[in-house]
């Protein structure tokens, strides 16, 4: 369970929302440098790494997504007070209270702000809110914000990574530990049977973007997605609701509401897992995507596909959260699979 939580929080805390990928992107071509044979960085800004393996037969694709879901600037009103649209996905309700970062001529903190409950009518009390109910407070004049912010740039959420108990915490523990994960089994790993492609891509929060992009470039014959999923351990959740638990192991994806993953596949990392005694749940999400969709998909011969998850509490919030033994498990298993890709019967099963 030793993980390099100093690393981890460098990765989750660093800006990035699709499109706008820049600082983190910098940060995993820094790490990886050293750990890979080749690294580049396509149209799109996909960071494509290769580790060549004894034989370049065949291709595995590794894809890890560096976006986090945030905002970007859509209008200044004369009072200064920012508005703004999403970047990914979001339940209104976690906006509330929160800290923000806007990324303009410089780094300007703002605050979520909306109408205060005490000036609400008890029917607005009892409304759910709504993304447009909420506004970016700079305490700034208009003519102090325009020196600095524009429409269009970018906004990310504000919250550092801090350890709680056998856990982590922090924003954008999706994806960012699944970047963690991918540059941490680049290190481990030292011989595979094929050259595997370590893709850390863009834009997945808005649609699969980049990994549509680096799967028709790559064209995979073997492939693994790398991302969280549901941990809905929670109070007042049903055993058939959970999807995983934290704790209980790295998860192994058998579909989401974009990829039924290929079955072989999913026999494959059972068995890897087993045999290496690396505790494991199974993962079956019945809404949602990752980039395991495109990873299959996209080539021109599609690919074997399947994904490593990790279960995080609190998804799409400021407070997700995963365990530690479930992190290191899962750079533990995919790292196994990679190793063994050859000796398993792909073409009898």
């Amino acid at each position: 369970m030793a993980i390099n939580v100093k690393l981890l929080k460098k990765i989750c805390e660093a800006p990035g929302v699709p499109g706008y990928e820049s600082r983190i992107r910098k940060i995993i071509i820094d790490e990886v440098t050293p750990l890979v044979d080749s690294v580049e960085v396509d149209n799109m800004g996909n960071v494509i790494t290769l580790k060549k393996g004894k034989s370049s037969e065949k291709r595995a694709m590794v894809g890890a997504h560096m976006d986090e879901i945030g905002f970007i600037v859509t209008h200044v009103d004369d009072k200064g007070f920012v508005r703004f649209t999403t970047l990914g996905g979001f339940d209104p309700k976690t906006l509330t209270a929160q800290r923000v970062i806007i990324h303009g001529k410089k780094d300007v903190i703002g605050v979520m702000g909306s109408k205060p409950v005490h000036v609400m009518s008890p029917e607005e009390r009892n409304k759910m809110p709504k993304v447009k109910d909420f506004y970016i407070d700079l305490g700034m004049p208009k003519e102090e914000v325009d020196k600095v912010v524009s429409i269009g740039n970018p906004i990310t959420r504000e919250r550092e990574l801090i350890e709680m108990g056998e856990c982590v915490n922090c924003k954008s523990i999706d994806n960012r530990v699944s970047v963690f994960i991918l540059i941490e089994t680049l290190r481990k790993l030292k011989s595979t049977p094929y050259d595997v492609y370590g893709v850390f891509t863009v834009q997945e929060e808005v649609g699969i973007r980049g990994a549509n992009v680096a799967a028709h470039t790559i064209n995979p014959d073997f492939g693994f997605g790398l991302d969280t999923t549901i941990a809905f351990d929670l109070p007042g959740a049903q055993p058939h609701e959970k999807v995983t638990s934290l704790g209980e192991g790295t998860a192994i994806k058998i579909m989401d509401a974009m990829t039924i993953c290929d079955y072989r596949m999913v026999e494959y990392m059972k068995e890897v897992a087993d045999k290496k005694k690396i505790k494991w749940q199974p993962e079956l999400l019945t809404a949602g995507g990752t980039d395991t969709a495109g990873i299959q998909r996209m080539g021109k011969n599609g690919s074997i596909s399947g994904a490593v998850s990790i279960p995080t509490r609190h998804l799409h919030q400021v407070i997700e959260m995963a365990h530690k033994a479930d992190i290191d498990g899962s750079i533990d298993l995919l790292k196994a699979c990679l190793e063994g890709l050859d000796k398993y019967d792909w073409e009898h099963r």
